[in-house]
């Protein structure tokens, strides 16, 4: 498969979990049956599976949910809640998955979309990048974890002027923000998020389970707390294949072979 071509189904190649949340149609709206597909893959994860790749199929990441959808429900606020039970299912599936989670956010990723990239362990962009809350202008509040996340990558303060002003957000100041991680040239948005991808696929998986797990609950814990926690997860990584393994390359001047190991 291209590194190009977008993948249109939930799959995985080459170790990487590919999962698509917003098609062509629609204006490349989200897709519920991609998310919970999704969501279904994640909850039984692959053994094989080093990495997770978040993308759109069409010629954006994901323009937010189907608001034509939303104006046709005969009760659109049961039907708002039903889908939003489903996206944050898929939400909490991704902030549960023990792999590194990469988006490749080529063109727009506004509403839930940009709470997907919020999401990411690692988001790449390109010039074109464009993000935007979009919530006020249908008079709706935010999902996705937007109004958890954002304030957690931005800050508070710039959180609440982003989300109340619907702010556009152009790719450089998403960087300097740190919502997206960088950029590279919009034509190889899609190849460079999944050359990152793959590149987690052999390596050190408990070590990047380990640091997911410290850095999840860094916010909410003391320096205190946090330096008994990164004692514990050093001391026990010491003992694991994985870091012998690690170790020993190191001392042994080789690289590593930590595929496969605990």
């Amino acid at each position: 498969m291209s590194t190009t071509e977008p993948v249109t189904a939930v799959t995985v190649v080459d170790g990487v979990l590919q999962l698509p949340i917003a098609t062509a149609a629609a204006g490349t709206s989200m897709n519920f049956d991609l998310i919970n597909a999704g969501t279904e893959a994640l909850r039984a994860l692959d053994p094989e599976v080093g990495a997770v790749l978040l993308t759109g199929t069409g010629a954006n990441f994901c323009a937010g949910g189907n608001v034509h959808h939303f104006a046709g429900a005969e009760d659109r606020g049961a039907y708002l809640h039903q889908l939003a039970s489903e996206l944050h299912d898929f939400v909490r599936a991704l902030a549960a998955t023990p792999v590194p989670v990469v988006a490749s956010v080529h063109g727009w990723a506004a509403g839930a979309g940009m709470s997907l990239v919020c999401a990411a362990d690692i988001a790449i962009g390109g010039p074109s990048t464009k993000l935007r809350p979009a919530y006020p202008g249908i008079g709706l509040s935010p999902d996705g974890g937007m109004s958890w996340l954002l304030p957690r990558i931005v800050g508070t303060s710039r959180a609440a002027e982003i989300l109340l002003t619907d702010a556009v957000l152009g790719a450089d100041e998403a960087v300097r923000l740190g919502i997206l991680s960088r950029t590279v040239a919009d034509d190889e948005v899609r190849a460079e998020a999944l050359r990152v991808a793959q590149s987690f696929v052999t390596g050190p998986r408990a070590t990047y389970a380990a640091m997911k797990k410290l850095l999840a609950q860094s916010p909410t814990a003391t320096l205190d707390q946090q330096l008994d926690a990164e004692r514990d997860s050093i001391s026990a990584a010491a003992n694991s294949e994985t870091g012998r393994e690690g170790v020993d390359a190191f001392v042994g001047k080789r690289k590593p072979a930590y595929l496969g190991l605990n």
